[in-house]
């Protein structure tokens, strides 16, 4: 039985190339030992048989944005029940369209981002790319997200044009936005910088209750036909 040694030692004797690059095949999830996915450089191997797979390719992978479709019940930023949680590989969408190669490092250090309320369910970001970081928390406000919210109740005289604008929240005014019907229950909120609890509030100075709420946008993001509890990835050059 022979010694064991790395695994990028072992891909660079097999792929005749350097450590460092063998040490990016094995980082990018190019190779497998006894047919098994393995991204570590650094695990030994012996006997175990090592494939470098045919269409490996050395250029570099991009940090991961994770798009959720968070039920109700989750937290996003903080809280004992943490939406993140449900990033798994079990949980990818069958139908993701972005066509990224999902890795074992994807699901490390992400962060969530655009906070949404535990009693909401829609559209959650979630990232390891500081650009992505950048763009929802420095420039958030100025981003429009779209929302359904689910009604009861009858609505106030003028209700609908109030909705729009010349409401208060937290003691200022809110800017104009946009709120129309969508069906006889249901209303369509897109509007910039939402603050937790804002649409609840609205509502309520118009005389609606609030049945629920569902995320459907973050900037040009959309949840599209993804299913609750599924996540897909943001594929590269989507953007917000």
């Amino acid at each position: 039985m022979s010694d064991p040694v790395r695994l990028a030692k072992r891909v660079a004797d097999l792929a005749a190339c350097s450590r460092s690059d063998a040490e990016q095949y094995i980082k990018n999830g190019w190779v497998r030992v006894d047919g098994c996915l393995v991204e570590d450089p650094a695990q030994p191997v012996s006997t175990e048989e090592v494939t470098l797979d045919d269409e490996a390719r050395l250029e570099a992978v991009e940090p991961a944005t994770v798009l959720l479709h968070k039920p109700v019940g989750y937290d996003t930023i903080s809280g004992r029940n943490p939406a993140a949680a449900l990033v798994r590989p079990d949980t990818r969408w069958p139908e993701d369209p972005s066509g990224v190669r999902m890795l074992e490092r994807h699901f490390h250090r992400l962060t969530p981002l655009v906070p949404l309320d535990a009693e909401s369910s829609g559209l959650m970001v979630l990232t390891q790319d500081g650009r992505v970081w950048r763009r929802l928390t420095e420039d958030g406000d100025e981003i429009e997200q779209e929302y359904v919210v689910e009604v009861s109740g009858e609505i106030a005289p003028y209700g609908l044009r109030r909705l729009n604008h010349g409401l208060h929240y937290n003691g200022r005014a809110l800017p104009p936005c946009k709120v129309s019907w969508q069906n006889e229950v249901r209303l369509r909120f897109a509007l910039k910088g939402v603050q937790g609890g804002q649409l609840r509030d609205m509502c309520a100075q118009v005389g609606l209750g609030v049945v629920s709420i569902r995320r459907l946008r973050i900037g040009k993001v959309s949840l599209a036909k993804m299913p609750v509890g599924a996540w897909r990835y943001l594929p590269v050059g989507e953007r917000f």
